[in-house]
């Protein structure tokens, strides 16, 4: 499907779950088993998150049928809805159509983009606190974000190679479940460039880690002067060939 910026006349599909790394999976799986795109998430507090996807009719049905059963997988009480031609209203109002553009204008890229993705999610903010720092002095990841949903539900987000990414979470839960309760764990070890755009990104990061800018200031080769002869000190003389001498305007 051509990847443009106008979701107008493409069927809307709606997934909710009530654990951000859940979802997180669960659109995952539908973009990785249907050619949809994922508009973004949803959330309204109390723990409900909306995985929101667009694309034809066909592609929606397959997406959230293969997202309903991967919820069912992780054992999470979710809703699902797919409507095929939405109203303008709605395109107008909800973020169901233009977030995903309003995310790949923004200044997204890193240089962790593509690596596997790890979210850990804790009720309580400290054990988040605690296991994010033990992910961190466990393998060789990066904090890129957290992200918090209501319901005392936090996520730590840690981006890595696979292998380190798994190692950290497994560092992680350990921690979490000594400080507080673990909610959630979710390793994606290939996201695809939709769920990469959509996952939050921490603003300092961003800043840190921007594409290099051009021009550069490089350093320019020093030449020596020019040294004109004695007897040309005082003037030059350039002689022009007859033909880059102008032409006269032909008399009237």
């Amino acid at each position: 499907m051509e990847r443009g910026r106008d979701f107008t006349d493409l069927a809307l599909g709606l997934v909710s779950a009530q654990s951000f790394p859940a979802i997180v999976g669960i659109a995952d799986h539908m973009l990785k088993s249907s050619d949809v795109l994922l508009v973004g998430y949803e959330k309204i507090g109390s723990g409900h998150c909306t995985a929101i996807v667009r694309g034809r009719i066909a592609d929606v049905r397959l997406a959230i049928e293969e997202g309903a059963e991967r919820a069912q997988q992780f054992g999470q009480e979710l809703s699902t809805l797919v409507i095929p031609r939405p109203d303008p209203n709605l395109e107008k109002i909800l973020p169901i159509g233009s977030l995903l553009a309003q995310l790949t204008t923004g200044t997204r890229g890193h240089r962790l983009s593509g690596h596997a993705v790890g979210l850990l999610e804790t009720r309580g903010f400290p054990a988040m606190v605690g296991a994010a720092d033990a992910m961190l002095k466990a393998a060789d990841v990066m904090l890129t974000a957290y992200e918090t949903i209501g319901a005392g539900l936090c996520t730590a987000i840690v981006r890595g190679t696979a292998s380190n990414t798994a190692i950290a979470l497994e560092a992680g839960m350990a921690e979490a479940d000594r400080i507080g309760e673990l909610h959630a764990v979710m390793l994606v070890p290939r996201p695809l460039e939709d769920l990469d755009q959509s996952l939050p990104l921490a603003p300092a990061l961003q800043k840190e880690l921007r594409p290099l800018q051009l021009p550069l200031n490089l350093k320019q080769k020093e030449t020596e002067p020019l040294v004109l002869n004695a007897a040309t000190e005082d003037a030059v003389t350039v002689e022009a060939s007859p033909e880059a001498l102008p032409l006269e305007p032909p008399s009237p």
